[in-house]
């Protein structure tokens, strides 16, 4: 029987459902919801500007309850803060979670930061896809059925025309060598429409491409079928 009660914290993204996979195939660990940070004012996962309805879609066929974090528009780091504490200690009280999980890979700023704020919050961080190797890590994801969505690209760091583009063999083809083959470095953001997490996939249109703060975004909805 899993002896650990665990929150995922879920960007939308190919990082957080290889992570959900992860930890489904630990017998020692019970995930109990996924926590996601919504921009109120956009109704979308802050960075991935996935809407929020593609997030509850997720959370079903991963059979999931989802518990959102509100942020406001602009959001200062405090303001963050404040909405992350303030939604642990209720959901701690809840579900009495031992940890919550991230999908970081290898950016030691970023995990640090996570320690500090979850050590203060007397919450216990878990990186279980930690300084895997991106390269044979993006490719096995691809091979293991993750369907994703390039939602963002940064253009100062990726060809802006692979905005909208699938994740798949030809896009890692498709990058130039100074783009982590996971993004890691903020290159690009995704939507995860289906993988060996889910149930069943969601059936996504691409729409709309727009320049905006610098980034490239692909507007990805609901297929009409799902809708």
């Amino acid at each position: 029987m899993a002896n650990r009660r665990v929150l995922l914290s879920w960007s939308s993204g190919k990082d957080s459902a290889w992570c959900l996979y992860r930890l489904t195939q630990d017998p020692d660990v019970e995930v109990v919801g996924l926590l996601t940070t919504f921009n109120s004012a956009a109704d979308r996962v802050a960075m991935h500007a996935v809407r929020r309805e593609l997030v509850e879609a997720q959370a079903r066929s991963a059979r999931l309850p989802l518990y959102p974090i509100e942020l406001p528009w602009p959001c200062p780091n405090e303001a963050y803060e404040k909405a992350m504490r303030e939604s642990l200690d209720a959901l701690e009280s809840r579900l009495s979670f031992d940890a919550v999980a991230f999908g970081d890979l290898f950016l030691e700023d970023i995990r640090a930061y996570r320690e500090r704020r979850m050590a203060a919050w007397g919450v216990e961080p878990m990186f279980p896809l930690w300084q895997l190797d991106t390269r044979e890590l993006a490719r096995t994801m691809i091979d293991s059925g993750v369907q994703a969505v390039l939602t963002c690209v940064d253009p100062a760091q990726c060809p802006a025309e692979l905005a909208g583009r699938f994740f798949d063999m030809s896009l890692l083809d498709a990058l130039p060598d100074s783009v982590d083959p996971c993004g890691e470095n903020g290159e690009f953001h995704t939507f995860v429409a289906g993988g060996p997490a889910f149930e069943s996939p969601i059936d996504v249109t691409v729409g709309e491409i727009v320049e905006r703060d610098g980034f490239v975004f692909a507007d990805v909805y609901m297929a009409e079928n799902n809708s």
